[in-house]
């Protein structure tokens, strides 16, 4: 549950944005500025703080980390400029940095005996769960509650501090290393022995998570002035739309294998992301969220999959790094090309702009596709 409220958190302004732009003054590139410095603050957790919780126990880091994500909340509660804005969204992009690893570790460490691989699932579905969540409440709260740019925050603390009372209640799974504690960042770098699986990888992960950001990012602003629809909720829905497929995504490629998976997810990437594309040029909601739930499938898919396939290709002694590594691909994938999406809207309007980013991740998934077909997934 603490996980699901903290990554739920990270997702809360989605649908809030229109709002925003509209009370402060700030167009379509600001929005996807401010999605960006996301991402900065979950890359910087995984870097920093990745190794934490192995030496100084699970519940130690999970708190403070618990912690940060209602203080981004807080802050939100500060009235609205945009510095406020960038500062908020950093601090959540910590708190989310710090929980994956470490609430993922948790869950595994917990496992009953043999079941690891279950509560591995677990953890990544409440991961994408909890992202998907977050619209869905903000976007119910700004229709038809009072207060939209602070209740929505206000029920979030709330959750948290009512988490942070059960986290107390959890056995600490580990025992902490003896010794000072050492801050060093992790190392992120690929051994040659996995290079060829990881570009296939993250290629697919790249696209993937590029589109994953144009719809928390740039999808609100669509559905309010290219569709014309000003219900939050709506917005919420068409964004839980896409993680909650993607949720199914990851559990389906457990059952299929990594390289069936891989084929599968790159191959639903190219024809969901094409779909979404089409519902920009047409302006239906429903060819939208047509779009969302199969590039979301294929999402969930490509990701864990080709998470496990890097993970069982590296020596066990750098998995650490190269995880890493791919993770950190992954969240310049949700950050850079949406700010590129924004700029391209700015000046070339959002349906044209929309549809050429749909056609060149389509182009990214089905490189993808084919790199995997000519090579085994092993070499």
């Amino acid at each position: 549950m603490a996980f699901l409220i903290t990554m739920l958190g990270a997702t809360l302004p989605t649908p809030l944005y229109p709002i925003y732009e509209r009370e402060l003054g700030f167009g379509g590139v600001m929005v996807t500025c401010i999605f960006a410095a996301y991402a900065v603050g979950v890359a910087a957790a995984l870097v920093l703080f990745g190794r934490l919780s192995d030496q100084v126990g699970r519940r130690a880091v999970l708190l403070p980390g618990l912690v940060l994500a209602a203080v981004s909340s807080a802050v939100f509660l500060i009235p609205g400029d945009v510095p406020t804005l960038f500062v908020g969204r950093v601090l959540s992009g910590l708190s989310a940095g710090i929980f994956t690893g470490t609430a993922t570790a948790t869950l595994v460490d917990l496992a009953p005996e043999g079941r690891q691989q279950r509560y591995s699932l677990l953890a990544a579905a409440v991961n994408m769960l909890g992202l998907g969540l977050g619209p869905v409440l903000a976007g119910a709260l700004a229709q038809y509650a009072p207060a939209p740019l602070s209740l929505p925050y206000v029920v979030h603390i709330v959750l948290c501090l009512v988490v942070g009372i059960a986290l107390f209640a959890i056995a600490e799974p580990i025992t902490p290393a003896e010794g000072p504690v050492s801050f060093r960042p992790q190392r992120v770098s690929v051994p040659p022995e996995v290079r060829g699986v990881f570009v296939r990888a993250a290629i697919a992960g790249f696209a993937g998570f590029a589109v994953l950001g144009l719809f928390t990012a740039v999808s609100p602003s669509f559905v309010a002035q290219g569709l014309h629809i000003a219900n939050h909720l709506v917005t919420g829905l068409v964004v839980f739309t896409l993680l909650g497929a993607s949720t199914l995504g990851q559990l389906a490629s457990a059952r299929l294998g990594e390289r069936p998976a891989l084929l599968v997810g790159c191959a639903a990437l190219v024809v969901g992301v094409l779909v979404v594309g089409l519902s920009v040029a047409v302006a239906s909601l429903w060819v939208l969220v047509v779009g969302a739930a199969v590039a979301g499938v294929g999402q969930g898919m490509s990701f864990r999959a080709g998470l496990g396939a890097v993970s069982a290709g590296s020596p066990a002694e750098r998995r650490s790094e190269v995880a890493s590594s791919f993770f950190l691909v992954l969240y310049v994938a949700i950050s850079l090309p949406v700010i590129g999406e924004g700029i391209a809207t700015a000046a070339f309007g959002l349906v044209t702009s929309a549809v050429a980013f749909s056609v060149i991740v389509a182009v990214l998934a089905a490189v993808a596709f084919v790199s995997l077909l000519r090579r085994p997934s092993s070499d």
